[in-house]
């Protein structure tokens, strides 16, 4: 392994991490985008869906970091669509 990826390695959370941060995840998705860790590698040792890890980098895509914090994804998540209001008769 070379120098700089042992370095972005252990810049990685804890396995047990159980308090996911926009910055722990995006930490995650620069990893594996960096070749640093595998997807499969980074789903097995942090216990996450490649579902989970694909939201990620759907929101880091589309709105940032600031895409990945909880309260963000509710303002961001797509809204149903609303039906016009019945018109009375």
């Amino acid at each position: 392994m070379p120098e700089n990826d042992n370095a972005a390695e252990t810049m990685l959370p804890a396995p047990d991490t159980k308090r996911w941060v926009a910055r722990r995840k995006a930490v995650i998705v620069n990893a594996v985008r960096s070749g640093v860790l595998s997807l499969e590698e980074a789903c097995r040792r942090y216990q996450l869906s490649t579902e989970e890890f694909y939201a990620w980098q759907k929101a880091i895509d589309a709105h940032g970091v600031a895409g990945l914090r909880v309260t963000r994804l509710q303002i961001y998540r797509d809204a149903p669509p609303t039906r016009p209001p019945k018109l009375p008769i």
